[in-house]
């Protein structure tokens, strides 16, 4: 059924999932060569065929960015012949991701139960926002869980000022907890013979994201707060303004501080006993964030990147998406993948940021209009 290469050649994924999470985690397992059928609607399709703008090639870029190298096929579970279709992918899958309410796929006989006397093997993949338990019936939106998740209590410019991400961060993160559950239960399956439920819910992967914020109230019982650009543990790190640009600081420990310091031509600011130290840096960030700030104001953040990197201080100027690419491409990282369609037309997405020496990722098919395999799917799955 596929001519796809990689470590995950010969893998077969019956793709439920819609919007961003699930077809996130799909795409990474296609890009290394897993045969990702994607089912949809046959009218609507995914939900993000439909978010735009922007556009390319008449389709929605949102769509576009995480549903690479699959096939579309069109189901209406409702259907009582395509439904026999949907149970008999089931039957044949690897694994099978779903991100529907609790209770909706079992509603059409294709809950994990069902599908486990189906297909033992199975590893089965449920993606919700809040758990299977007393959090079924609420609705999983990424920005949803970013303000009741804690997400937003501790970013925007100040207290009082929550912002959410400029990314759906919270799903990007779950599609990649999903992944990394099913390649655990896919080894098990090699020891084994058995297939198993794995179950990731966006509030449980956004808690666990939060690291050391989240730490912090576990262990010592402190609850974070907005600090705007500036981290709570580490000073100086955060934005300031350069001649031309905000320019970043980061400064990880009392080296790299001496060094910005040399860089800056102003090396008795290390030896102030408010600065001396990490810890002496935090008790008094406002006063050092005031010094810096007339220092940095002098030149421009490219200036300042070319004179402090070089001295070992991480820095770099706030880049817009086009500045980003571009970085990327002088460092060499090949962050865009090309696809060529059946019609000659290229596309260009970005790159799949897993590097492997021998089984790197592989970009064979453009992201599938709705639909566009459903013929030859639906004769395989009928023979």
């Amino acid at each position: 059924m596929t001519t796809a290469s990689g470590p995950l050649s010969g893998l077969l994924v019956a793709d439920f999932g819609r919007v961003l999470a699930a077809p996130y985690a799909t795409m990474l397992l296609a890009d290394l060569g897993a045969d990702v059928i994607k089912v949809e609607h046959p009218v609507t399709g995914d939900d993000t065929r439909a978010w735009g703008p922007p556009h390319a090639h008449g389709e929605a870029t949102y769509y576009l960015s995480v549903n690479r190298n699959k096939r579309s096929l069109g189901l209406d579970l409702r259907d009582e012949r395509d439904l026999r279709r949907a149970t008999e992918l089931v039957r044949r899958a690897d694994v099978l991701f779903e991100n529907f309410r609790p209770g909706t796929m079992a509603r059409y006989g294709l809950g994990y139960e069902k599908a486990r006397e189906l297909n033992p093997g199975l590893v089965y993949c449920s993606v919700t926002g809040f758990g299977a338990g007393a959090g079924a019936t609420l609705p999983g939106y990424d920005l949803l869980i970013q303000a009741v998740g804690g997400l937003m209590s501790v970013t925007g410019p100040a207290p009082g000022q929550p912002v959410k991400t400029g990314v759906a961060l919270v799903d990007v993160l779950t599609g990649l907890h999903a992944a990394i559950g099913v390649l655990a239960a896919l080894r098990h399956r090699e020891t084994t013979g058995e297939g198993q439920h794995v179950q990731v819910d966006l509030l449980s992967c956004l808690l666990s994201s939060l690291v050391n914020q989240a730490a912090g109230y576990t262990l010592a019982g402190q609850v974070p707060g907005i600090l705007g650009n500036r981290h709570p543990s580490i000073a100086p790190y955060e934005v300031f303004p350069a001649k031309d640009r905000p320019l970043v600081i980061a400064v990880g420990n009392d080296r790299q501080f001496r060094a910005l310091c040399q860089g800056l031509d102003a090396p008795g600011l290390a030896e102030d006993p408010r600065f001396a130290t990490n810890t002496d840096r935090v008790a008094h960030v406002d006063e050092l964030a005031e010094r810096l700030r007339d220092s940095l104001s002098e030149r421009t953040a490219s200036e300042w990147f070319g004179r402090l990197t070089p001295l070992g201080v991480p820095c770099g100027p706030v880049n817009d998406l086009a500045q980003a690419f571009d970085l990327a491409d002088t460092l060499g990282l090949s962050p865009r993948a090309t696809i060529t369609g059946p019609d000659g037309s290229a596309m260009q997405l970005v790159a799949n940021p897993i590097g492997l020496s021998r089984t790197p990722p592989s970009y064979e098919r453009r992201p599938p209009r709705l639909g566009e395999h459903t013929d030859d799917l639906r004769a395989w799955l009928d023979s």
